[in-house]
This record gives structure tokens, sequence and C-alpha cells, in this order.
């Protein structure tokens, strides 16, 4: 039963259990095989054949619905549930029972077999949201240009790159930990980043104390620890629009620069209510994570599981890094570029499992496949190219290294995670070791690494999501 019954008097049972006297009906409008008044009076004779007219008759009104069958007891059950009786077979078309009738039925209709309609893309990406991502990725620099007449930014420097790749590694392990116990529940993965992002942010700043020159840069490097803990949390859970609200007021100091100055006061102030904002709001979402019900005895899962994502963050911080060095204002566009490149992931697969659903064969997939992967990659660096010549970068380099990232970003959506991070590992310990320990190259040793790396992903990337397992 769909729900309770109500009991009260004059409810539905008053319709119920009252007697009603019987309200004439309209006459049920019969089929147009059924035998009227006129039909039953001609009889067909013993022995007479089929009557072809009127099975031609009923071919045409039911060909939309016989000619998709594939067998004749498919017509069969068609004509039993339009209700035709055995005397209406015998008498008006002439057939000895109902799978006679739907065996001529059957061999005088066509086969049609119709498209099924197109399905809607389960990858289709929300636009808005990813654009917001990237805009997100840029915006703490804000920080740094409202208080840069405040401090030396290149003397705690070292603390803050070290605190930075420390976070960033820590944070593509936490996030991708708890999407995994995000399967499990809510609850499960807001105490996984809980715990974790405190965990990410303490070690972080431990990290930095070695290089730290003096208490100002270790504050300033756990500041920006914290923050990263604070926003890796709302981006995993999907609160975007809540960060950019905690961030809202990095953007009101900068946007007022060009025209006033706010001050020291307001260039230390306003970082620092961002500052807090973001690690409050992180916690008001946890907690409100964490009225979910529990899920239960659930296997966690293994730590290694996220260990080739934390050390591809590791190997990408490192890489922007040393682009950064050389070109930083092609670093900026990088990471503004992330939000295109996020919604170019989900139109991959949205596209790929088109283009399995128009293959016939494993080779004709592949080659959907690999032009599907070209058109992706090429549409992310043709965004990036004008940003490199408008900042005065080098293209080369920034479209190498955004090529690898990519690519590797792909594979990981896919479950492929230990050779991006090792190919990209290996690309950033060689790029880091020629400046290093003045190797050749020299500063042409980042676009080779990166070069080497994308090629190599790419043909990855080709091998194993050219099958279509992966898209299945």
């Amino acid at each position: 039963m769909s729900g309770p019954i109500s009991l009260e008097p004059g409810g539905a049972e008053r319709d119920t259990l009252a007697l009603r006297l019987a309200e004439p009906r309209l006459p049920r409008r019969r089929p147009r095989w059924a035998l009227d008044d006129d039909a039953t009076l001609a009889v067909r004779l013993p022995g007479q054949g089929p009557d072809e007219e009127a099975i031609s008759t009923l071919a045409a009104e039911l060909a939309d619905a016989i000619g998709p069958a594939v067998h004749p007891y498919e017509v069969a059950a068609l004509l039993e549930a339009e209700g035709l009786s055995a005397s209406v077979i015998k008498e008006r078309y002439g057939h000895p029972d109902l799978f006679s009738l739907a065996t001529a039925l059957y061999d005088r209709v066509p086969r049609t077999f119709p498209e099924p309609p197109p399905a809607t893309d389960p990858w289709r990406p929300d636009t808005l949201r990813c654009l917001l991502r990237g805009v997100l990725f840029a915006l703490p620099a804000l920080a740094y240009l409202l208080t840069a007449p405040l401090w030396s930014v290149e003397r705690h420097a070292p603390a803050l790159i070290v605190a930075g790749i420390a976070s960033w590694a820590w944070g593509q392990a936490l996030g991708h930990r708890a999407h995994l116990r995000l399967v499990t529940g809510r609850r499960e993965a807001s105490g996984t980043l809980l715990a974790g992002s405190l965990l990410g942010a303490a070690a972080a700043t431990a990290l930095a104390v070695p290089f730290a020159d003096g208490a100002l840069g270790l504050a300033v490097a756990a500041a920006q620890s914290l923050y990263l803990a604070g926003a890796g949390v709302l981006l995993v859970l999907g609160r975007e629009r809540l960060l950019l609200v905690a961030l809202s007021p990095l953007v009101a100091g900068a946007a007022v620069l060009p025209w006033w100055e706010p001050g020291p006061a307001l260039r230390l102030g306003l970082p620092l209510l961002a500052l807090l904002a973001t690690p409050a709001a992180a916690g008001r979402v946890l907690w409100a994570e964490r009225a979910h019900p529990a899920a239960g005895e659930a296997g966690r899962p293994r730590l290694h599981a996220s260990l080739p994502y934390g050390l591809f963050g590791l190997a990408a911080a490192v890489l922007v890094l040393l682009e950064g060095r050389r070109q930083p204002y092609a670093v900026i566009a990088l990471t503004l570029s992330m939000g295109p490149a996020e919604w170019l992931l989900y139109r991959y697969r949205g596209w790929s499992v088109a283009a399995l659903r128009a293959s016939a064969t494993p080779a004709g997939f592949r080659l959907r496949s690999a032009a599907v992967l070209g058109l992706c990659l090429s549409s992310y660096l043709s965004l990036l190219l004008p940003a490199a010549l408008l900042t005065g970068s080098e293209p080369a380099s920034l479209l190498l290294l955004a090529a690898a990232l990519w690519t590797a970003l792909l594979l990981q959506a896919f479950g492929v995670a230990w050779p991006p991070a090792l190919l990209c590992l290996a690309a950033a310990g060689a790029a880091g070791a020629v400046p290093l320990l003045d190797l050749p190259p020299g500063p042409a040793a980042l676009p080779w690494a990166c070069g080497v790396a994308a090629g190599s992903l790419a043909i990855c990337a080709t091998r194993l999501l050219g099958r279509p397992s992966p898209h299945s």
C-alpha cells in the first residue's frame, strides 16, 4: 500500500464503503477488428481460407508495433494484449489460432529497428563551477599583493615555498582519500578531512621551520598552510561559493588599490579576515557533515592508495615553482586555466562515451578516442597560448608544462595514478637538478623535461584509454 488509510469519519472510506447507485457509463470503444453486430452475421463458411484483406488492414494498423518484433511470439503477445479472442481470429481473419495469425502478420510487415533515443550525457560539466574553481585557485595571490609593502617577500620566500610544496602534495593525497571516503558516507569523509587538514597544516608548518627567517616568516608560512588546509576542505566538499565569500575581503582590498591607498591597517586586516574566514567556513561545513548518520562498519581505504596522488602533487608543485622562477606571470595564467582544464576533463569523458556508442570495432573506437584526446588537449593549449603571448612568457615551456599536467590529471581521473606520478617526478627531478648543480642544458632543461613527460603521458593515455573498458 502506498500510504496509511484515513479512519476519520467522512474520509476516504466514505467513498469506499458507501453504497452508491450505478452511474451510466459511456460505451467502451471496441477495436476496429472486433466484430460488431453487423459483422457477427457474416459468418465464414467452413473450409474458406484466410481473409487477406482483413489481415492486411490489421497489419497496417499495427505496423509500428509489429515492425520491431524479432519473433512471431512477440506479435502473438501484442495481439493478446490488444484483446483478440479466438473466435474473432477464426471468424474474422480465417486463422485457426493466435499463433497462426501472428506468424502471418510477422511475415507481412517488414522488420524495422528504430534507433534508441539519444542518452543524456552523464559527464556534462558545470561550466560556472569549473570557471569559479579556476578563479579560486588564483585569488589567494591577492594576499601577497596587499601585504607586499609590509614585509620582504624575497626574504621569507624559502619558508613559504617549502610550506606551499608540502601543502600541495598533502592536499592532493588528502583530496583523493576524502573522495574515497565519500563513497562510504559524508560523515566518514568529513572525519578524514578534519583530521587530515589539521595534520597537513601542522606538517607543512614544521617543514618550513628550518627555512624561516625569524618569527614573521614562520607565522606567514603557518597562515599559508592553514588557509590551504581550509580551502582544500571546501573544494573537496563542493563549497566553492562559500570559499569565494571567505575570500571577498581580498577581492575588495585588491579592487581599490589602483585608486586608493588603504593603509597598513587594511592591508594587514583584510588578508587576516580572509584567513580567519576560510578555516571557520571549513569548520562549519565539517560540523554540518558530521550530522549525517554513520555508514556502519565500512572498511577504510588503504593509505598507500593515495600515495601516488601525493607524489604527483609534489612533482606538480616543483614544476610550477621552476616555471614561476623564470616566468611569474605564466604561472598566474596556468593557475587560472585550471578551471577550463577541469571542464575539458569532463568533456573528454562525455565525448569518449559518445565515441564508444558510435564505434563498431575496437580499432574504430581507438581512433575516435585518440581524436577526442587530441581535440581536448589542443583546445586547452589554445587557451593558454594567447595568455603566454600577452604576458611575454615563452610559450613552449608553458604549453609543454600545461600538457603534461592536464594529461596526468586525465589519467588520474580514470584511476591510473602511478604512471603520471612517476613521469612527473622524473621530470621535476631532472628539471630541478640542472639549475641546482649548474648542469647543461641550463634553462632549456625545464621545457625538455616537460616535453618528454607530456609525450610519454600522451602515449600512455592513448594506450590505456583507447580501450572500451575504462569508459563502460
